[in-house]
């Protein structure tokens, strides 16, 4: 069957239209009238199609409809072509407040008046009540959720709420490591309620547990999975056969029953590296339907047991929002940009990842070498091919407890930062996609690839000095070989691999290959050879000290293109044709982390699809700026005082005085020198800055919220970070000081907030 299709569209000079169905770009031909035509061809009867118009010039696209067009085709054989006439889908005007909080009534709109609330961001591991059991629950949300009701608040910011159950360590607690996009993590699960018994036994562990200034997760989880799986032997069989447990199953069946054969081979195998999943008889590391048809009939009981654990915590986070609803609150979630390598997704979907590569974050004030993060990065042009169906998926599933989402990393669907297996430093990455220089542009440019002193590292003499110190005649007998690096130790991997331990002559060994094989000024393109990158913040490389003036002008000058130019239209593109998709996927509102090196693009595409930004007044987007200016913040923004992974007000006051006084001199308008802790009267003008701005949404951690109160916020400020990014295996477990049932008694302090709340024009 043949489809003919016409749309009217007035296009500028130089503009084409193209229709994109799947991974397929069909061109348009234009008609007198501002017409234009087109057709695909070989299509089956009956078939339905998911499609969009584009707008190109020059190759690229510049434009998208916001919304997908859907058609059924005429499931009789004898129709040889059907014509169908269709319409430009733009995005909706005023496109935040049509999303899910506002069509579903929990949110109203006055007219005439900009419409912007408060919110508290906090994890849900770090409440605490008097009813916990060493973490915080989905069950204590409803608490939360009374708390910021009585404040006059109507958003609760939650980290990521997914199952990181990797290794059965403490590391697992890092919330944006996955071991399934779907699947909720069993520490947040309420005992009693999925039928564990409130014995002598339990309340042991219940008080002895809750009486802990941090969060154990070991024990808790330990204990969390021992009692479950208590419960699920003597009342598994009931929850199993309920028709609640049954209408679950059938709905979440795609992602469930994968996940939970994970779950059982992770233990069986005692790791979640499925790559290891093999025994003389079987290999396990390759999912099918073959494979989880067999794990049905020989480990049903035990799948059933993980199927059992997500059904109870779906029940939970379900309450938990719809009490939420009932009090004209809503819950954002987190959508990490990440999916682990040993995860559920990564076994099941291998095709739709990138696995011999690693995604971070370049070099930033923070981490001078860059961030690896060790995700491997998406294969978006694999993933187009069904119209991006996982992504869809995956946002669905959030969209059941969530009305609005942090879109983690923003930047990711523009481009990532790619680094190879071989490198452990996020300084030898490179953005993906990317139009790197082939070596013929650079030869024209003064830079011959063939010399290797461009993309290899420097190691005469001096240099060996300089970075080992006594230790240079060590390394260059063991490490170097005919001027160069031994094969054994040519990779930070290999490095990493053969120089373990710390003791001090062999870290400090270790960590100077490791900045000699950062030192070049080339990357190449892992995927076409011939094809380099500017290694990024090149210009502090000892390779590039030893360039003559030309080079050196000749290489700021690409590098100078290549970062700042060369890819705005290029990035645009990528981000103009997954966005629409995944954004029309649910109602949620959609809130991105723009933080970081912020190509041009980006602000406008934010704008266009009405992602709401974050603004940070410590981190301001305007390079000219030390702390941005809360009055100018644009109406479609987050704000806030800081993150999870920042320091809380009161303990980044007392970081750097020279900064602390500026603060105070040119935001707070103080005089003389800056007190020297951050006292509640400072906090809460801070606080006033944030709520009176112009953002939609000001929602704060709840730390700085506290903040404000000298008798109820915690009295050491170093204790209330949540995470340090530098420090790669980080222990996320920071808790209130207080339960929530005492903070719902601080009537003194909530009836202050919720006066700060309406005075500012973000309650009712």
């Amino acid at each position: 069957m043949r489809l003919e299709m016409t749309i009217s569209y007035r296009t500028e000079w130089g503009q084409s239209l193209f229709l994109r169905c799947g991974d397929r770009l069909y061109p348009l031909e234009y008609r007198p009238g501002d017409k234009w035509v087109g057709a695909i061809d070989r299509l089956t009867p009956g078939q339905t199609l998911e499609y969009r118009y584009e707008v190109h010039r020059n190759g690229l696209c510049e434009r998208t409809e916001w919304e997908s067009h859907r058609l059924t085709l005429p499931s009789d054989r004898g129709v040889k072509s059907f014509e169908v006439t269709d319409w430009w889908s733009d995005v909706p005007q005023d496109l935040p407040l049509h999303s899910a909080p506002f069509r579903s009534g929990v949110f109203s709109v006055e007219p005439g008046r900009a419409w912007r609330a408060a919110g508290t961001a906090v994890p849900v591991f770090s409440l605490r009540s008097e009813q916990g059991f060493g973490i915080g629950e989905f069950n204590d949300l409803k608490a939360l959720v009374d708390w910021a009701a009585a404040t006059g608040q109507k958003v609760i910011q939650l980290l990521p709420v997914n199952d990181t159950t990797m290794t059965g360590t403490w590391e697992d607690s890092y919330p944006y490591n996955a071991n399934s996009s779907f699947a909720l993590h069993p520490q947040f699960v309420h005992l009693p309620a999925a039928g564990v018994a409130e014995d002598e036994e339990y309340l042991r562990l219940r008080d002895e547990l809750n009486s802990l200034p941090e969060v154990d997760y070991e024990r808790v989880n330990n204990e969390k999975r021992r009692l479950l799986r208590k419960t699920f032997a003597s009342n598994g069989k009931r929850t199993l056969s309920s028709k609640g447990y049954r209408e679950f199953l059938e709905h979440s069946r795609f992602w469930l029953l994968p996940y939970a054969a994970f779950c059982t081979l992770r233990e069986r195998f005692g790791t979640a590296d499925f790559t290891l999943w093999k025994t003389p008889e079987k290999d396990y590391s390759v999912y099918d339907e073959a494979l989880a048809e067999e794990l049905a009939s020989t480990c049903g009981k035990e799948l059933d047991f993980h199927c059992f654990v997500q059904y109870h915590l779906h029940l939970q986070l379900l309450e938990a929002r719809d009490y939420a609803h009932s009090k004209g609150v809503i819950f954002k979630g987190d959508l990490p940009i990440g999916v682990s390598r040993t995860s559920a997704d990564a076994w099941v979907e291998s095709r739709l990842f990138h696995l011999d590569s690693q995604a971070g974050a370049p070099p930033d004030a923070f981490s001078a070498q860059g961030q690896n993060w060790g995700f491997p990065t998406y294969d978006w042009e694999e993933m187009s091919k069904d119209g991006y169906a996982w992504w869809k998926s995956r946002l669905s599933c959030m969209s059941e407890y969530f009305d609005a989402f942090r879109i983690d990393h923003v930047l990711g669907f523009f481009r990532i930062w790619e680094i190879p297996m071989s490198a452990v430093h996020g300084i030898l990455g490179h953005f993906s996609p990317a139009l790197p220089y082939s070596s013929e542009e650079l030869g024209r440019l003064g830079f011959d690839m063939a010399d290797p002193r461009y993309s290899c590292p420097c190691l005469d003499d001096r240099h060996i000095s300089g970075v080992f110190g006594d230790l240079a005649d060590e390394a260059k007998s063991r490490f170097i070989a005919d001027g160069r690096l031994k094969s054994a130790y040519s990779t930070q991997r290999k490095v990493l691999e053969k120089l373990r331990g710390n003791e001090p002559d062999t870290v400090r060994l270790r960590e100077g290959l490791m900045g000699i094989l950062d030192d070049v000024l080339f990357v190449e393109d892992p995927r076409r050879r011939g094809y380099w990158h500017p290694r990024i913040a090149a210009q502090y490389t000892g390779a590039y000290g030893s360039l003559d003036e030309y080079r050196r002008r000749a290489f700021d000058r690409l590098y100078d293109d290549f970062f700042y130019h060369r890819h705005n239209a290029f990035w645009k593109e990528s981000a103009m044709r997954k966005l629409p998709s995944l954004l029309t996927a649910t109602g949620m509102l959609a809130c991105g982390e723009d933080l970081g090196m912020i190509p041009d693009c980006v602000p406008d595409v934010m704008r266009e699809y009405s992602i709401l930004s974050l603004e940070i007044q410590r981190m301001p987007k305007n390079p000219r700026e030390t702390f941005a200016s809360t009055w100018n913040y644009p109406y479609y923004s987050v704000c806030t005082t800081s993150t999870h992974d920042m320091t809380p007000i009161r303990a980044w006051w007392e970081e750097d005085r020279a900064v602390t006084a500026r603060f105070w001199h040119e935001v707070l308008g103080g005089q003389g020198d800056a007190p020297w802790f951050c006292e509640p009267w400072i906090c809460r003008r801070i606080v006033e800055m944030h709520l009176e701005s112009p953002s939609m949404l000001a929602i704060l951690p709840l730390q700085d919220w506290l903040s404000m109160d000298g008798d109820i916020r915690l009295e050491d400020p170093s204790k209330e970070r949540i995470n340090i990014p530098a420090v790669s295996r980080y222990y996320w477990r920071y808790r209130m000081h207080l339960t929530l049932e005492s903070l719902l008694g601080q009537t003194g302090f909530n009836s202050a907030l919720r006066d700060m709340i309406l005075s500012s024009g973000r309650a009712d």
